[in-house]
């Protein structure tokens, strides 16, 4: 969920929180400790990395962005993860469920 809250653009690390919890449909809430320790893996991993600095109210306010890698990774799990939904709602009753972007399933 990090790479999809920056898929859109740079955030801060709030902004990042902030964004999951909505994408999420508030499903998911980061505590700043975890976010910062993801961001760290996810830099060291060559998925994100620092856009740029601030001072703000005299706080270091840093902004990631995805890199051409982490937009890479995450369109690929993307479509994993779609096609894993589709052969879930393809082997379930057609008649009981539809897959919102396709349709009845048959």
């Amino acid at each position: 969920m990090i790479l999809t809250a920056l898929a859109d653009g740079s955030q801060h690390g709030y902004g990042i929180i902030g964004e999951v919890a909505e994408i999420s449909e508030g499903r998911i809430r980061l505590r700043a400790g975890t976010l910062y320790a993801a961001l760290d893996r996810l830099r060291a991993d060559g998925l994100v990395d620092v856009d740029r600095e601030e001072i703000v109210d005299n706080r270091l306010r840093r902004y990631y962005r995805l890199t051409s890698t982490g937009s890479t990774r995450l369109a690929e799990e993307a479509a994993r993860l779609q096609a894993n939904a589709t052969a879930a709602f393809t082997r379930l009753n057609p008649a009981l469920f539809t897959i919102p972007s396709l349709g009845a399933v048959s």
